[in-house]
């Protein structure tokens, strides 16, 4: 459907439609609690900025908009695989859940005034729902369904991997991982134990906390800010910046971008990938909250 059609099928105050950059199909929302942007591709969230607050998402200005490549930024959905497949190199990065048009299956505003969207992709077996809750906490929740005439179980891998505006690399923190060791995935991957520290930021970290549900807080002074992320159904967390020549070899990631973002990101990867029989249910949430730095522990 174009953005005329799904115009006249979604009518809610504040919701709009229209053609974004590259030619995309782009929803936007505006209400009393935020705004927010999605891409219909890769049902890719671009912006969410809560009322009274800065955004919290970090885009690329080098991202590529265009139809069947990823967009840089926001929380694109990692799915069924994440990093490279291991079965068939020639397979797209992070499976094809962020390249494939998703249906908008439905829009309507709670009673508090926040606006739930809902999307859905088939594919492969797999029925794959997303809702995301918009107010002044974003939530989003990704359900996949293994279809019932599947002839036996399957895995997967998932993640939401979010990008969030930072002022200065340098100067944040993360919390709620302290405790937890680490597949540490810059040059040859090594398992490494619990830092008791917060996470602190001085080159290239790919980190993957397994076996965590813990909840994190960005901690930015430069932004006079934490961000809350919790999270359900999920047993992994990813924490990512590229620093400068990583950033530097991708076409779509600006030289100097990697001092303005980190991801934390929520995931079910490696040993904690999920294993469905034909029928079952996974859901997996992901909350975002902006909170006063002075909250900070």
């Amino acid at each position: 459907m174009d953005a005329n059609d799904l115009l006249k099928r979604f009518a809610l105050d504040g919701l709009t439609f229209d053609v974004g950059s590259g030619g995309l199909t782009r929803l936007r929302l505006e209400t009393d609690l935020c705004c927010s942007e999605i891409y219909l591709q890769g049902a890719h969230l671009t912006h969410f900025h809560p009322r009274g607050h800065a955004p919290v998402l970090w885009m690329s200005q080098s991202s590529f908009y265009e139809k069947g490549k990823p967009i840089r930024g926001g929380v694109p959905i990692c799915f069924p695989w994440f990093g490279p497949n291991a079965n068939d190199a020639q397979s797209p990065s992070h499976g094809w859940a962020r390249l494939t048009p998703w249906n908008l299956l439905q829009c309507q505003m709670g009673s508090n005034g926040e606006v739930i969207l809902t999307m859905g992709c088939s594919r492969a077996g797999f029925q794959v729902k997303y809702s995301l809750t918009f107010s002044t906490i974003l939530r989003m929740a990704m359900t996949v369904e293994l279809e019932p005439n599947a002839c036996n179980g399957q895995a997967f891998e998932s993640a939401l991997h979010t990008y969030l505006r930072i002022e200065d690399i340098h100067r944040v923190s993360v919390e709620g991982l302290e405790d937890t060791p680490y597949l540490d995935k810059v040059g040859t991957p090594t398992q490494r134990p619990a830092s008791h520290a917060p996470i602190r930021f001085q080159g290239e970290t790919d980190r993957v906390y397994g076996d965590t549900q813990a909840t994190c807080f960005l901690n930015d002074p430069g932004m006079n800010r934490r961000i809350q992320v919790s999270k359900s159904g999920s047993c992994s967390t990813v924490i990512w910046n590229p620093w400068i020549d990583k950033s530097q070899r991708m076409q779509d990631f600006g030289d100097q971008e990697w001092q303005t973002m980190v991801c934390i990101e929520t995931a079910n990867i490696g040993s904690n990938a999920i294993s469905l029989d034909p029928g079952e249910t996974h859901t997996m949430t992901a909350e975002l909250e902006v909170l006063p730095i002075a909250d900070a522990r």
